[in-house]
């Protein structure tokens, strides 16, 4: 399952450029085409999480598989933008119903963290696996076929999902399942907060700021976002109890998945358009510029154990973490002058997201009690995929409003390849700001654990 949802969010970003001028699609619908999922899967996870503990995680897995195979077969009759947005938010939805539950059950076999974080890295190198290999193989797949293609893949995998699970997933026993009521008001004030928050800069761009809706939009968000805290902290049966999120290793964790998540799709959408739309590589050309990040990907998982080993876990997280704003600096920096700039900041980037995906999950299952790690999985995959809805948002915003006229056309103005180049600088730039403060936090929640586990001079002097 980790698999598949790892790989949609990462197939069509080399598809974009031909899917704009197929589809007559501007900056901001592509924007959306890539950005939907993210948003849907983010803003649903906990709710559909918190469902699978009480109507069982085996029927809401099948229900979701169901959901994505119908959903992908109907990329074959996709004729609008707006259709393939649509279907974009089902296989949201289906990601969302399907993914929760393989970091817990990981968890939960394994009391060892050194187990754990092996476990994990095979979780991830799976997941890591379709991130990395989606834009190389749409690259090669768009020479031969047309993009629709893509996405079609998924119906056979959710098929054979799906026997997969009926065949070797017992069901649900009764005493494993909650029978707590679900947080209905919760899920539907977290969830807008999410929607609305993510939409209000792509209305700045298109509507100016002299506009009422993007600051109303805003304001919504906000206020959503309010009665969301209001909401959890007085309800008998939260769906997101605020008191866990708090705590240091939780918070810790979270922030480090939010920053590698925001790095790397907000990286990949501007390299991909950078290599196809300003340096006119072919959609094959562009699947090999991106190799160095695939290599990285798939391999690196070597390099997690021995790591954690030498420096433990906290310190991993932070090395790591500083390697993914490291890379976008680069890139920010140096990304428009030539490829080496921007091969230096793919490596960089999934360097660290490489380790700090699995690092910053082990630290949030470790924060949380044992019976709510289904909780923890939620809101781990929650983090990566807002941040993932985030960074996209940050970068396509910043390029629509620099950037004027239709992007996907095939050739651009002298003023329009300024004004893009300009663009990835800025969204770079922003990108590495905005994961810095993150990465920032984290470390200061981390730091709150080492010091209580730390003993004090004092403390020794008593114990000898």
């Amino acid at each position: 399952m980790f698999l598949f949802e790892m790989l949609d969010n990462s197939v069509l970003n080399l598809a974009l450029p031909t899917i704009g001028r197929e589809l007559s699609a501007s900056t901001t619908v592509l924007q959306w085409v890539t950005g939907v999922y993210a948003v849907v899967f983010g803003g649903l996870m906990l709710a559909l999480g918190a469902l699978a503990d009480r109507v069982g995680r085996r029927k809401v897995m099948l229900v979701g598989l169901v959901l994505l195979g119908v959903a992908s077969l109907g990329i074959a009759f996709v004729t609008t933008a707006e259709q393939l947005i649509a279907i974009r938010a089902a296989m949201g939805v289906a990601a969302a119903m399907t993914t929760p539950g393989s970091l817990a059950l990981a968890f939960r076999l394994f009391d060892d963290d050194g187990l754990r974080v092996r476990a994990t890295t095979l979780i991830s190198t799976v997941g890591l696996v379709g991130l990395a290999v989606g834009p190389t193989a749409g690259g090669f797949v768009l020479t031969v076929a047309p993009w629709q293609v893509l996405l079609l893949v998924n119906v056979p995998v959710a098929v054979l999902a799906f026997i997969g699970i009926r065949r070797g997933i017992p069901a649900d026993r009764a005493d494993e399942l909650h029978r707590d009521p679900i947080d209905g008001a919760g899920a539907l004030l977290g969830t807008a907060a999410i929607v609305l928050a993510l939409a209000a800069p792509t209305l700045f761009v298109d509507t100016g700021t002299a506009s009422t809706l993007p600051w109303l939009t805003t304001a919504a968000a906000v206020v959503m976002a309010l009665l969301f805290v209001v909401r959890e902290r007085s309800a008998r049966h939260p769906l997101l109890d605020l008191e866990l999120v708090a705590r240091p290793l939780v918070s810790s964790g979270l922030a480090f998945k939010a920053a590698a998540g925001l790095a790397t799709a907000g990286l990949g959408y501007l390299v991909t358009l950078q290599l196809q739309l300003d340096w006119g590589w072919t959609p094959a050309e562009a699947a090999l510029g991106m190799l160095p990040q695939v290599v990285v990907l798939i391999v690196g998982g070597a390099l997690i154990g021995p790591l954690v080993t030498r420096v433990g876990l906290d310190k991993a997280a932070w090395l790591s973490a500083g390697a993914v704003v490291c890379g976008l600096a680069v890139y920010g920096l140096l990304g428009r002058f030539g490829y080496v700039g921007v091969a230096v900041a793919l490596v960089l980037v999934a360097i660290g997201m490489r380790i700090v995906g699995v690092v910053a999950g082990t630290n949030v299952m470790r924060g949380l009690p044992a019976n709510r790690t289904t909780v923890g999985a939620a809101l781990v995959d929650t983090a990566g995929e807002v941040a993932t809805g985030i960074g996209i948002a940050v970068s396509g915003t910043i390029l629509s409003a620099l950037f004027t006229g239709e992007i996907a056309t095939r050739r651009w103005s002298t003023g329009q390849t300024t004004a893009f180049h300009e663009a990835i600088t800025w969204a770079g730039l922003a990108l590495t700001v905005l994961t810095a403060a993150l990465v920032r936090w984290g470390i200061m929640r981390g730091r709150r654990v080492a010091d209580r586990t730390t003993p004090s001079p004092a403390a020794d002097a008593v114990d000898e």
